[in-house]
């Protein structure tokens, strides 16, 4: 992949999951119902669910732009834990700089132990009730260092990123599908085939490494290759890693423009701000900054700091490569 994309590509990425993620803060759990019946237009307004000020996004988007942080210096998961740590404990990355609310259960566990010295190989919860999607909302920046290694190599990477945080294997699997999702999509071909190269790549993979059986049927619609065709009553949007997952993909497959995709993202209710980040980190790599909204970009929490930091990642990238 022609490594001059990058700025253009990562900016997008970082700022469309950001605004996607602002997007859904004002209605976070909200049913359905409630936002269809209550709010005939999504927009981003003062106040909401957390009653934060116009712009301000949460810990999706803070955790995603601490591991594109990190990742500008290489890989290092010391180092990308500390960021995490210096997240909550001193506000790196809020929007305001201080700030941190709507911290997951899992996540704000792991910190915990990362503060008390456990390795970042063993921070994260592993029992089955940890499946939140907690590391799923951050993972994007993930697939920019990642993009051109083996496939080994990309799933032992998110795994390790993952786990920090949540270290069961079907949150390592959502993070690894929806990287591997949005790698295809990086390649420019279209969104139906970058979904159905996805599932054939994913299931292959983790059937040589003897995932078992139980597992991987957690993943059967979006295995079935046909889960656009669903009615939408069938998609979730809980905090389930598998929901959310499930939910951006549906998401992006069934719109045809990135605020499209963020709205029904939103309207979907429940976790509306993960769903909408998540799906918007994915529409970001089809339409680009040109097709995320102006008047979203123009309200977004430290958006110029959030483009120097996309050029900063770009240009390690490229320096890595010519080394």
């Amino acid at each position: 992949m022609d490594s001059n994309y990058l700025p253009g590509k990562i900016g997008a990425a970082l700022q469309g999951l950001s605004c996607g993620d602002v997007l859904g803060r004002s209605y976070e759990f909200l049913s359905r119902s409630e936002i269809r019946e209550m709010f005939p237009e999504i927009i981003d307004w003062n106040g909401g669910t957390h009653n934060q000020p116009k712009g301000t996004y949460t810990d999706d988007t803070c955790l995603t732009l601490c591991l594109a942080d990190s990742l500008c210096n290489g890989f290092n998961l010391e180092d990308i834990a500390d960021k995490f740590v210096r997240w909550y404990f001193e506000g790196l990355w809020a929007a305001d700089g201080k700030t941190v609310f709507d911290i997951g259960i899992s996540t704000r566990k792991a910190i915990d132990r990362l503060r008390d010295g456990v390795s970042p190989l063993c921070s994260g919860d592993s029992d089955v009730y940890s499946n939140g999607n907690g590391s799923l909302m951050r993972i994007l920046p993930l697939i920019f260092y990642t993009k051109d290694m083996e496939i080994g190599q990309r799933f032992e990477l998110t795994k390790q990123v993952s786990g920090i945080t949540h270290a069961h294997i079907r949150s390592v699997i959502s993070c690894f599908y929806y990287l591997e999702l949005a790698r295809y999509l990086l390649s420019g071909i279209c969104k139906f085939e970058a979904y159905r190269q996805t599932n054939l790549i994913v299931r292959e993979y983790l059937q040589t490494i003897n995932v078992e059986d139980k597992e991987l049927k957690h993943f059967d619609i979006l295995f079935s290759g046909n889960i656009a065709e669903l009615p939408e009553e069938l998609i979730n949007s809980s905090g389930y890693v598998i929901d959310t997952l499930e939910a951006s993909v549906y998401c992006l497959l069934t719109t045809q423009s990135f605020k499209e995709a963020a709205l029904k993202a939103v309207r979907f209710g429940l976790d509306t701000d993960t769903t909408s980040a998540v799906t918007s980190g994915l529409t970001s790599l089809i339409y680009g900054l040109k097709g995320i909204p102006n008047e979203w970009l123009e309200n977004l929490a430290r958006r110029e700091e959030i483009m120097t930091l996309a050029n900063r990642l770009a240009e390690s990238l490229r320096a890595s490569t010519k080394n």
